[in-house]
């Protein structure tokens, strides 16, 4: 799978990922500490991702549950409340930085997913897989955990042919909105929808029918939109 071009370059997935290190780094070591004495270790939380070409690596978050107290405890109850606080504030996704100065991960692409979910891609959702996977991206933003799989891997898809500079400068500004103002981290009744059971053709073939997206025409007022819709 070839590389796709036009956005931020590994070299701006550097700096900005040094420049987010100089507040992340002093952070990062009191939520290490709160987690320690919270829930004991470990600290981190490693998950085996899929990233570009089809690469897996361990994607780093900050633990937010606590040990299971039985064999099939659901996860729901095991968020401490400085999980729900990390969640909520998305800083448990703090470590990964480390995945971008790696080359595991970028600044800005879509969310990497679990190896048995991409199993299931059909050949046209493994067009996500032509880029490196990011801390953000243009699913995150349009809606996050709020909408179904397959609308998020047809924006993801979306943002891939139509990346740019302007796209991602765009993505970042709506990134500070959503943190600001945090929205979509949970699906409605608190559960995030699973990806589509393989036997389930329809959900996955579906068209998307909430997602809304703009025409490359408007590509060159990108930025100014840009910073009317983060203000």
């Amino acid at each position: 799978m070839q590389p796709v071009g036009g956005g931020i370059r590994r070299g701006g997935d550097l700096a900005i990922a040094a420049l987010a290190g100089i507040v992340a780094i002093p952070l990062g070591l009191l939520i290490a500490v709160m987690i320690r004495c919270t829930m004991g270790g470990p600290v981190l939380f490693r998950q085996t991702r899929t990233g570009r070409g089809g690469h897996e690596f361990a994607i780093l978050k900050f633990r937010t549950m606590r040990d299971k107290r039985f064999a099939d405890e659901p996860d729901a109850p095991r968020i401490t409340r400085l999980g729900a606080l990390l969640r909520t504030t998305s800083l448990d996704e703090l470590p990964q930085l480390w995945n971008v100065a790696r080359g595991e991960m970028g600044v800005i692409g879509p969310r990497p997913t679990l190896p048995e979910q991409v199993v299931h891609y059909s050949d046209h959702q493994r067009g996500r897989l032509a880029v490196r996977p990011g801390l953000t991206g243009w699913a995150q933003v349009r809606g996050r955990n709020s909408i179904s799989w397959p609308e998020r891997i047809e924006l993801d898809l979306w943002y891939i042919a139509h990346r740019s500079l302007r796209l991602d400068v765009r993505i970042l500004l709506l990134t500070v909105k959503v943190l600001v103002r945090p929205a979509g981290i949970t699906a409605a009744g608190g559960v995030n929808p699973g990806f589509p059971a393989p036997t389930d053709i329809s959900a996955i073939s579906a068209p998307p029918t909430r997602v809304v997206l703009p025409c490359r025409a408007t590509a060159p007022r990108l930025a100014q939109r840009a910073v009317e819709e983060a203000s």
